[in-house]
């Protein structure tokens, strides 16, 4: 008589007695899906850490191999300007306890073509003479040096552009002579 139980259900599903159920649908995929995607972050993070690694040991922590040359081949060309040249030497003396004397010869470098700017530096002629004798007669000697020529030809083109010249600009400035000798 135990031999006629029939222990499954019409439906024809096992039993519920102590068996699992068969998941269906994305209940059966979310487990492998978060299997992937855990391993791909992994993966990530790993191949991240060890980029990062090996580039800081190439690199020898931040410091840059390469050496930037100071005047560059590869630079464009300079623009074309034309110089007024008119000044001439102006002689004065500078600011120092002992005077030292001062000898320059200035030049301006302003748009080529500009007749306007040639014309306003040629009218202006009595007032560059003397803004130059004015501008080396208010620094000191050491102010002169070869050093700070770079720095000198900046702060007069930017006097010259603010206090002297109205519609002209100048854009270079040029020494043909600096000198500076002691008095004695």
């Amino acid at each position: 008589m135990s031999d006629d139980l029939d222990l499954s259900d019409d439906s024809g599903d096992a039993p519920s007695g102590g068996g699992s159920k068969k998941a269906s649908g994305l209940a059966a995929l979310l487990p492998n899906l978060l299997k992937f995607v855990a391993i791909g972050l992994g993966a990530i993070i790993f191949i991240v850490t060890v980029s990062v690694i090996t580039f800081n040991i190439l690199n020898r922590g931040g410091r840059s191999q390469t050496i930037i040359p100071s005047n560059n081949p590869f630079v464009g060309a300079q623009p074309l300007y034309t110089y007024f040249s008119l000044i001439g030497p102006i002689r004065t003396t500078t600011r120092d306890p002992i005077p030292h004397s001062v000898v320059v010869d200035i030049q301006i470098g302003y748009d080529l073509d500009s007749n306007a700017a040639a014309t306003e530096l040629i009218a202006r002629l009595p007032e560059l003479q003397d803004f130059v004798r004015v501008y080396f007669r208010s620094k000191r000697a050491e102010e002169l040096g070869p050093e700070n020529e770079a720095r000198l030809k900046q702060e007069i083109m930017e006097q010259l552009n603010t206090r002297v010249l109205s519609t002209a600009r100048a854009r270079r400035i040029i020494f043909r002579q600096l000198d500076v000798m002691q008095m004695q």
